[in-house]
């Protein structure tokens, strides 16, 4: 084991989320060292299908609705930012969501969802089949109808969780992959860096972002963040002409149309699962949801099919912020289906923690680490 080495700031878990941290840091001038066990981003961030769905899957008012606006409000400033440094395009394009309605009730449903859109000073419209036919004109006749979002989108996820990586690395990150970390150092009240499989890195900041591998670490420091894998299939298939313009969601199933008349469909979703095998049931469930949605998808080329662990906590609010006691540790981690619509709010805003700037305009109230704290020490009781 190699001797101590210091620097700004240490992150635990090279996914999208530590990598947007390590590149919004590497941003601000902070020397970072993003350490991941495995290759960056081999976990959810490499099976997720890029949308940016802030509003279509929102339908009340409230902290994370906010969130996820002021996240997504980023993109068209970080593809740029992200491209000039890497050369990489994350793919980002805005050109809207249809989330179809299929029976009686989802068109109730979604008329609520407009107007609670509209309100707010959100764009959302209903269109009806004739619209929507003549927008994607391979859709099913047999839906009621969709609410158009134009202002969400979608990036390539794995691009995405590259750029930010090698952007870092740009700027002055150094990263370790193949590297686990063994144990934090505490010292007097505060984080002061962690012990590797390969040296001793020190910092008086550790910013754990590990998804479900988180648990470990903060068990450290007596912190319960209860955060599970939610295994999710996807599929994937090609077409000389694209079958869709615009993503496609309803309920269990989307469709997302990539570059190169790829289309990504998904996702299964499976609970409390490290088993990351492709099910044969879970694939065909997807594809006749498919079928109901885009008919003429029988006649794609298959591509390939894989899954993902999706890291889901206990109200569905990612864990996000400092230790009460033991300064100098964060915690990222947790945002289950919406990590790539979060990464760039949640990259910026421990860099600011880092800086000692507080959020003004943003509730961070219902993202607090500690706030499972005491529903678990009860049940502990309880059963004891």
């Amino acid at each position: 084991m190699t001797k101590s080495k210091f620097c700004d700031a240490i992150i635990v878990g090279g996914g999208v989320i530590g990598s947007s941290i390590a590149y919004y840091m590497s941003a601000r001038g902070m020397k970072v060292v993003l350490i991941d066990r495995d290759r960056l981003g081999q976990q959810a961030s490499l099976a997720a299908a890029g949308m940016l769905a802030a509003q279509a899957e929102i339908d009340e008012a409230g902290p994370f609705f906010d969130l996820a606006r002021s996240s997504r409000a980023l993109f068209p400033q970080l593809a740029s930012e992200l491209q000039a440094l890497t050369g990489i395009d994350i793919g980002f394009k805005r050109q809207g969501l249809l989330r179809v309605g299929i029976t009686a009730a989802d068109v109730e449903a979604l008329q609520r969802t407009i107007a609670f859109q509209q309100s707010v000073g959100e764009q959302a419209e209903w269109l009806s089949m004739d619209q929507v036919i003549q927008r994607e004109p391979e859709i099913s006749r047999e839906l009621q109808g969709a609410m158009l979002v134009e202002g969400d989108g979608q990036v390539d996820a794995p691009e995405l969780s590259l750029a930010y990586a090698k952007a870092a690395v740009t700027i002055g990150a150094d990263i370790k992959e193949f590297t686990e970390v063994k144990s934090l150092l505490l010292e007097r009240g505060r984080v002061g860096g962690v012990v590797t499989s390969e040296d001793v890195l020190r910092s008086d900041r550790v910013i754990i972002a590990s998804g479900t591998w988180s648990g470990p670490l903060l068990d450290q420091v007596g912190l319960s963040c209860p955060i599970y894998p939610v295994k999710g299939e996807c599929f994937s298939v090609l077409t000389h002409k694209p079958l869709l313009s615009a993503t496609i969601f309803s309920h269990g199933c989307y469709l997302v149309p990539k570059r190169g008349g790829r289309l990504v469909v998904g996702a299964t979703s499976k609970r409390h699962s490290y088993d990351r095998k492709v099910t044969l049931g879970g694939i065909s469930t997807l594809l006749e949801a498919a079928k109901r949605l885009v008919p003429s998808i029988v006649d794609s080329e298959w591509e390939k099919a894989w899954s993902g662990l999706r890291p889901q906590t206990l109200d569905g609010f990612p864990y996000l912020g400092e230790h009460e006691t033991c300064k100098g540790l964060y915690v990222a981690a947790g945002h289950y289906r919406n990590g790539i619509l979060l990464s760039p709010m949640t990259g910026k805003l421990v860099a600011d923690w880092a800086e000692g700037k507080s959020e003004k305009h943003l509730s961070l109230e219902p993202y607090r680490i500690h706030r499972h704290q005491n529903i678990l020490q009860e049940k502990a009781g309880a059963s004891s």
